[in-house]
């Protein structure tokens, strides 16, 4: 089975991760590229590269495309594997406040892709400060955490003689990664794409963010989608978040979305695969129990 190499590209806001997906597109020599974001508002594409807008697809020259992928992750990935000709390797660019690491933890949960590697694009001049800052310091730090690739980038904006000092300082907040300095996100790709030989699943590290296991549960038939997501989020099978899409006891489409104890089921259009995505710590999921329960709910 041929697992499709994915990119998480992450970074806090600001840092310059559409800056390098641009250069990525600009210098793909044609690699069939795919770029995912959580909605095209957030990823300004050079108007240059772009040939056509429509359907939620943004073609680029020379073979590549983008679209938004929304709270459907998974539903997106699949979809790009039916495209004629597929892509050879996609970017995920996910928002500036998100964990790395969790995104890599839900792509895999589908055998079809592969992780090619956690890419974490900071501001060279300010992230020190940010890590430092009592709001937003955790985020910076756990995404550095995640990194097996560091892109320092806007190194023209810092004095030359605290240059080495940053590159000692990321060696320490980001202690799997390589860093690799660059201006404008001008970084050669294939120091990017291929180039972490042995990425990680995005649960191995000490942060509880990255200490996720999950499980995808697609039934045949329908089944009591609200007794269903109730006893997901009120059960104590240690499912912190639930998100995807089944069919009611009536063949409907649904959607379901459960965080903590409190659950929400509507109705959802038919343009959706049917799976619920289920994520919990590693070691408290009680994956045999929600599997009885799916059961139950027929």
């Amino acid at each position: 089975m041929t697992h499709l190499p994915v990119s998480v590209i992450g970074g806090y806001l600001g840092a310059g991760k559409t800056t390098l997906v641009n250069h990525l597109l600009r210098q793909a020599n044609g690699l069939r590229l795919a770029v995912l974001v959580n909605e095209f508002g957030e990823l300004a594409i050079d108007e240059d590269l772009i040939e056509a807008e429509e359907d939620g697809l943004i073609s680029i020259a020379g073979g590549c495309i983008c679209c938004s992928f929304g709270n459907d992750l998974i539903g997106a990935l699949q979809r790009l594997t039916q495209m004629t000709p597929p892509p050879e390797h996609i970017l995920v660019e996910s928002s500036g406040v998100a964990i790395p690491g969790a995104i890599v933890s839900t792509m895999l949960l589908s055998e079809a892709f592969r992780s090619d590697g956690v890419i974490v694009v900071v501001d060279a001049e300010t992230v020190q400060q940010s890590a430092r800052d009592d709001y937003i310091g955790d985020t910076i730090t756990r995404q550095l955490s995640d990194a097996e690739i560091v892109v320092a980038n806007k190194m023209d904006l810092l004095p030359a003689a605290s240059r080495d000092q940053l590159m000692d300082w990321l060696a320490d907040a980001a202690p799997n990664a390589i860093v690799l300095p660059a201006t404008r996100g001008q970084v050669d790709p294939a120091a990017l794409l291929g180039a972490v030989p042995n990425p990680g699943s995005g649960s191995e590290a000490s942060h509880s963010d990255r200490l996720f296991e999950g499980m995808v549960l697609a039934p045949d038939l329908g089944c009591d989608t609200d007794w269903l997501a109730e006893q997901i989020a009120t059960g104590g099978f240690g499912v912190i978040r639930a998100k995807g899409h089944l069919r009611n006891q009536s063949g409907a489409m649904t959607r379901i979305h459960t965080v903590g104890k409190r659950w929400e089921v509507t109705h959802a259009t038919e343009d959706h695969d049917v799976g619920l995505v289920c994520l919990g710590y590693r070691d408290a999921l009680d994956k045999s129990a929600i599997m009885r329960l799916v059961e139950q709910s027929a």
